[in-house]
């Protein structure tokens, strides 16, 4: 058991998992059916959680050999081999009988390997004489996978990252062998959205049509609320249904900032919880915040940060263009508000959401945008 049942990062059993069966059975009927999956979510709606809750069950099962990948801090070819292979030595150790075959892999490579000062998990090294070695050791790695005796899940997270290489071929190399695969299923994962759809729906991308598509929304508020309040109750503390609905309102169901909270009202060690309890606690996470946020401001120009304001005052904004939203927050001109919405969103400070009748827009930090209707 752990102490604090509001994890914020990482996962750690499906007690402390909050629904999501839905995506689980899709998820699982792809991986059954060997048919690759696409799944979009914006950041802090708990994509990756899912992910490891996913394969908590597949390792049960005892059917799947599975992989997490994040490549979100990956650069360029290089960095991404370099993330598979650290994953595979982190999931299968060397006494294991994949771990003793991947030892004898990569050995053939001629890798240079390393341990963590911090983790003491072994890393991967590699040096390349050219261009050509790093497609072939890529391709070396798939067909490593392939040839397992348990069909390989892997979950490749912040896929979009693949667009920011110097490697403009990157999805065609990737395509070219994933294609092939058939004793692996892939997760492609990303958060944004644009980015994803494109490599994914665009005809003239090679992913074109090669994924089923899973779209991850927020919890539903009932189901969340009953998880909420069962965590409560089962370590002796109360608290309404009403505060708890404010909680869920005050983060508008984004899955960090409600752990977040109810996280920090466990941590009081308060039996009783009232709704100044939120409040308080509300107040010191913003003010934890101060500097963070300073410094995003640092980095924006004022037409930015004050365009970042009008969407934080203004909500959820449905028409950016729109004289009423121009004129309330002087924005300037509709070719102006264009210009600053596309900046912030590729800043990752604000989120569009899409749906097929409208679209909006919001700040992607709930706690920035609550932060920045205090201060200003």
């Amino acid at each position: 058991m752990l102490v604090n049942p509001f994890l914020i990062t990482g996962y750690y059993s499906p007690y402390y998992f909050c629904d999501r069966e839905k995506e689980l059975n899709l998820l699982k009927k792809n991986i059954g059916g060997k048919n690759n999956t696409t799944l979009i979510s914006p950041r802090r709606l708990g994509k990756s959680g899912l992910i490891l809750r996913l394969f908590d069950d597949l390792k049960k099962e005892g059917n799947y050999s599975t992989l997490y990948v994040d490549i979100f801090a990956t650069r360029n070819i290089e960095e991404f081999i370099k993330a598979i292979s650290d994953s595979i030595l982190k999931e299968f150790p060397e006494h294991t009988s994949v771990g003793r075959k991947f030892w004898n892999f990569i050995k053939g490579i001629r890798p240079i390997i390393r341990f963590d000062q911090i983790s003491g998990l072994p890393q991967v090294e590699i040096t390349y004489q050219n261009e050509a070695e790093k497609t072939e050791t890529l391709r070396s790695l798939w067909q490593f996978l392939e040839n397992q005796d348990k069909p390989v899940v892997i979950a490749i997270d912040e896929f979009q990252q693949i667009r920011e290489y110097p490697q403009s071929n990157m999805e065609a190399i990737l395509r070219t062998e994933i294609q092939h695969l058939h004793n692996v299923v892939c997760i492609f994962s990303g958060s944004k959205r644009n980015m994803m759809i494109d490599i994914f729906s665009n005809t003239k991308k090679p992913f074109y049509n090669s994924t089923s598509f899973l779209n991850l929304e927020k919890i539903d508020r009932e189901v969340y609320a009953d998880f909420i309040n069962f965590h409560f109750l089962a370590n002796n503390y109360t608290i309404s249904k009403d505060d708890i609905f404010y909680i869920l309102e005050f983060t508008e169901g984004f899955t960090y900032h409600t752990q977040k909270i109810c996280n920090k009202l466990y941590e009081n060690r308060k039996p009783d919880i009232v709704k100044d309890d939120i409040l308080l606690v509300i107040n010191e996470l913003l003010n934890e915040n101060n500097i963070q946020y300073a410094q995003i401001k640092e980095l924006l120009t004022t037409a930015q940060w004050n365009y970042l304001i009008a969407i934080a005052k203004g909500g959820k904004i449905q028409q950016p263009t729109a004289q009423e939203f121009i004129m309330k927050y002087k924005i300037g001109t509709p070719a102006n508000s264009r210009r600053l919405l596309k900046a912030l969103i590729d800043k990752d400070l604000i989120l569009e959401n899409l749906n097929i009748k409208w679209k909006d827009y919001q700040l992607y930090d709930v706690f920035l945008k609550h932060w920045l209707i205090r201060n200003y």
